[in-house]
């Protein structure tokens, strides 16, 4: 009887569970929901992180020490930026030179996209992989200090403590990839030759 009542705790446990990633250990934030995408179009779910990401996230244990608090993705000026995930847009506009749009999302997350111009304003209801903005080219922009290529991807939770909010690694929010296995010689319906 105890053996049954422990597998079937354990067996709610994992099914609560599944499809959400830690966070960093010692971190204040909430565990993250894995329902996110990569938010540059035509980047496939199943494309290996290795082809796309140019600089990878270095997320600080204090907000106020040096880190990358996002992750670089490839990307060229004019290139689609679309949402990670259905939220509404909390901002869109200039921060230090540098255009940013930031969604709020319903799992508590805010993800943010620079330098992006937005074709979307504050307040906006967004869809996952529905176009945000367009990738600015960071070489017209005198008044930002960013020059690293790509697309800087963010994401923050609320925090606790003295910290309104603790950053995390966009890519722990990505989906599982999706697999689809099709006959050899075969043409899935809708894919171009």
């Amino acid at each position: 009887m105890r053996t049954r009542i422990s597998a079937i705790l354990c067996s709610l446990f994992l099914a609560a569970h599944a499809g959400v990633a830690e966070t960093a250990p010692g971190r204040t934030a909430p565990p993250l929901v894995r329902i996110h995408r990569v938010p540059v179009a035509g980047v496939p779910v199943s494309a290996d992180p290795a082809t796309y990401v140019l600089k990878p996230a270095d997320i600080p244990e204090q907000n106020w020490r040096p880190g990358h608090r996002g992750v670089d993705i490839k990307a060229l000026p004019g290139d689609k930026v679309v949402a990670s995930a259905t939220g509404i847009v909390a901002f869109a506009g200039v921060v230090a030179g540098t255009p940013v749009v930031s969604v709020d999302h319903h799992s508590g997350v805010r993800t943010t996209y620079e330098p992006v111009r937005a074709v979307v304003r504050a307040g906006t209801k967004v869809r996952r992989g529905q176009v945000i903005g367009m990738l600015a080219d960071t070489n017209k922009l005198p008044q930002t200090a960013r020059r690293d290529p790509g697309l800087s991807w963010g994401a923050k939770v609320p925090g606790g403590g003295s910290a309104q909010w603790v950053y995390v690694d966009p890519m722990e929010l990505l989906g599982p990839a999706v697999v689809r296995l099709i006959p050899e010689g075969s043409q899935p319906a809708g894919v171009p030759d």
